[in-house]
This record gives structure tokens, C-alpha cells and sequence, in this order.
């Protein structure tokens, strides 16, 4: 990982994006520009976030963070940037739990004035574990820490997704369900088949992810469980922490209405990712940190609702996530960043984790 390339995030020009965002927020507040803005270490791979400050005396708020679509023209990770969809489900999550998001403040749909939609909220100050290098490698603020600040911090994350999926009335998540016919699970699946079938189109197939997908037709639950809204994105990465407490939870285009077994999955799975790939390059990580048998025990504890088919949802995550990470190593691909290579599954990071879990031998 150390001498992997970081794919690009942005195609974009930070300083061109401030003098058009000025020009924007200009027709909003008269007067008002745009102070210096910079992207955040933490950028990911999808929607771009920039930082900036609002510099008006009559301004609702000084601190922003700009949350704005791909540009089409950079090989995209998502086929579809729905940014007031996420505006949606940030407004609706404040205005429906206690889970901390950022203050949603000005959504734009037209894509002219900077390029593609976007929307301003309030900026969250804290620390976030990072993804490069991964928090479970040594060096940072999350693996110094003492086992009990680490455990504060685990305790806290489950929280959130406890608190969000009791809160959070169902019938508001329905507008985030997929086209088409089934359960929200089915929903939810054949939606990433879909998106599967996006990604490799015109470029070589993954047989590691179809027998994934196989797999988890041959293992569907037998009670899916009751569905409302889950977060999508749901890893500490997306969190902005007050010390080892949740100040800010992130990254929403992802959400949608599903079982909740899907953001415990995505969780117990993405630290996995990271823990995995510490392990194979010589460390020790966090192995006893988001350890499935203890979210699974502490989020029954706080909502009486014991998670069940994990297995199949951490598969499933895995899954998903090989999807993504597919099509961005696809993307690295298109902008010469890395070499082609002659097995497509190559191009999964994870892919030893994913075909033990295929074989059913991940977790023995």
C-alpha cells in the first residue's frame, strides 16, 4: 500500500472552483466572498468536498464544506450524482434523530455555476481516522490511543447507527427505495448487480464478484428483518470525532432503505478491509477493535433488535465494496496510473478476503 499510487480525487481546480463559488454565493449574499479553500486530507473517491470560509458580516455561517458532484468528464466512480437526494436525507436526519450531522445550508441542482450540482453545509471540526495511511497502521491519532479510549469510540459509533435506525421513522426512508419489485434487500442487490453490470462495461468482468453474487443467492435470509433508514457509508472514516465522541457523521449518498444488518455489515466489513491489508504488510492493527461479536452485542443492548445473517452482510459488503474498488482501480486505469493487469480480480485489493468468504472460510 505504501508504494501504491493514491488515485486521483479531482480533475478540478481548487482556486477556479472559489472564484465561481463566489460569483454563486454572491446573488445570495450581496457582498460575500469566498475565502481561501483547500481540499481536506480525507477526500474520497466520489463526490468532492472542499473546505472554505464565508467572509460577510451578515453570514449564517463562516465555516463551510462544499459537497459537490464528480465532474462527469473524470471517469466517475457512481454512475449517478444525486446531490439533493443527499441534502434530502441530511435535513431529514436532523430533523428526525439526534445523530450529529453538519447543518445543511444552500443546495444548487443547476449544474452551471460550478460545473456540476452541489450543496453548502456547516464545516464539523475534529479528527478523523484516516484512510491513508489506515488508521490500523501505526502513526496516528486512533492506534496511539489506550484500548479504553478506543473502546469509548466503538462504543459511540454503535450508537449512532443504534440511534439512527430507532429514530429514524421508516416510512420517510421509502423514497430512497430502488425501482422495481421484491423486498428492500432484493431491492438493494439487484440495484448493485446494476451497478456491477455499469462498471464493467466495455472493460474485462470480475468472475471473483458474479460468484459472490451467486453466493449470496444461495444464501438469502430466511427473515430479512425489518427495513428503514441506513446510513450506506457506515465506517468511523465518515465520522468527524470530539476526542473518541461523534461530533459529525458524513458522506450520505450512499443512504437507502434496507435492513439494518446492511450498516453493521459495512461496518464490521470496512474495518476488516483495513485490518487485513495491516496484517498482510507486516503489522499487528487494531484486532480487537469493531470486532463483529461486540457491535453485534452492544447495538442489541441499545435497540433490543439482534442482528441477524451477518455473514451474509458482511459478504455482501465486501462485495460492495469490491464493486467500488473495481471501478476506481478501473478509473486509475484510464488516467495511466497504474498497468493493466492480466486478471481483472488483480484489480481488487481485498480480493483474498473476498474468495475466503466465497469458500466459507473467512471467519474459521
Amino acid at each position: 500500500m505504501a508504494t501504491t499510487p493514491r488515485p486521483r480525487t479531482s480533475t478540478r481546480d481548487p482556486e477556479e472552483v472559489g472564484r465561481r463559488l463566489t460569483t454563486w454565493l454572491d446573488a445570495r449574499l450581496p457582498g460575500a466572498r469566498v475565502g481561501s479553500i483547500r481540499v481536506p486530507s480525507s477526500n474520497g473517491m466520489s463526490s468532492e468536498t472542499l473546505l472554505f470560509d464565508i467572509e460577510h458580516p451578515d453570514t449564517p455561517v463562516r465555516a463551510c464544506a462544499l459537497r459537490l458532484a464528480a465532474d462527469p468528464a473524470a471517469y466517475t466512480v457512481f454512475p449517478v450524482y444525486d446531490m439533493a437526494r443527499q441534502h434530502r436525507v441530511m435535513r431529514l436526519v436532523a430533523e428526525h434523530t439526534d445523530v450529529p450531522v453538519p447543518r445543511v445550508r444552500w443546495l444548487e441542482e443547476d449544474p452551471g455555476p460550478l460545473g456540476a450540482p452541489f450543496f453548502v453545509m456547516d464545516r464539523a471540526e475534529g479528527r478523523v481516522p484516516p484512510d491513508v495511511m489506515p488508521y490500523t497502521y501505526e502513526g496516528n491519532w486512533l492506534h496511539a490511543a489506550t484500548d479504553a479510549e478506543r473502546a469509548r469510540l466503538q462504543e459511540d459509533t454503535v450508537s449512532v447507527l443504534a440511534r439512527l435506525h430507532d429514530q429514524f421513522p421508516c416510512r420517510e426512508a421509502e423514497f430512497l427505495l430502488p425501482p422495481g419489485k421484491g423486498s428492500p434487500l432484493r431491492r438493494h442487490v439487484e440495484a448493485q448487480r446494476g451497478y456491477y453490470t455499469w462498471v464493467v462495461e466495455g472493460v474485462p468482468r470480475s468472475p471473483l464478484i458474479e460468484a459472490a453474487f451467486d453466493w449470496l443467492d444461495a444464501h438469502w435470509p430466511d427473515d430479512e428483518g425489518p427495513s428503514g433508514l441506513v446510513w450506506g457509508d457506515a465506517r468511523i472514516g465518515n465520522i468527524v470525532y470530539d476526542g473518541f465522541e461523534a461530533a459529525a457523521v458524513l458522506d450520505w449518498e450512499m443512504a437507502a432503505c434496507g435492513p439494518r444488518e446492511l450498516d453493521l455489515g459495512w461496518t464490521v466489513y470496512l474495518h476488516r478491509f483495513f485490518q487485513d491489508l495491516t496484517v498482510s504488510f507486516g503489522q499487528f492493527g487494531l484486532p480487537d477493535f469493531l470486532r463483529c461479536e461486540d457491535i453485534e452485542r452492544r447495538y442489541a443492548e441499545l435497540t433490543g433488535h439482534t442482528p441477524r445473517h451477518m455473514e451474509f452482510h458482511t459478504l455482501y459488503a465486501a462485495l460492495r465494496h469490491a464493486v467500488v474498488m473495481l471501478r476506481i482501480a478501473y478509473r486509475q486505469l484510464h488516467f495511466g496510473e497504474v498497468e493493466p493487469p492480466a486478471d481483472p480480480d488483480a484489480l481488487i485489493l481485498h480480493r483474498a478476503s473476498l474468495e475466503a468468504m466465497v469458500r466459507g472460510t473467512y471467519w474459521s
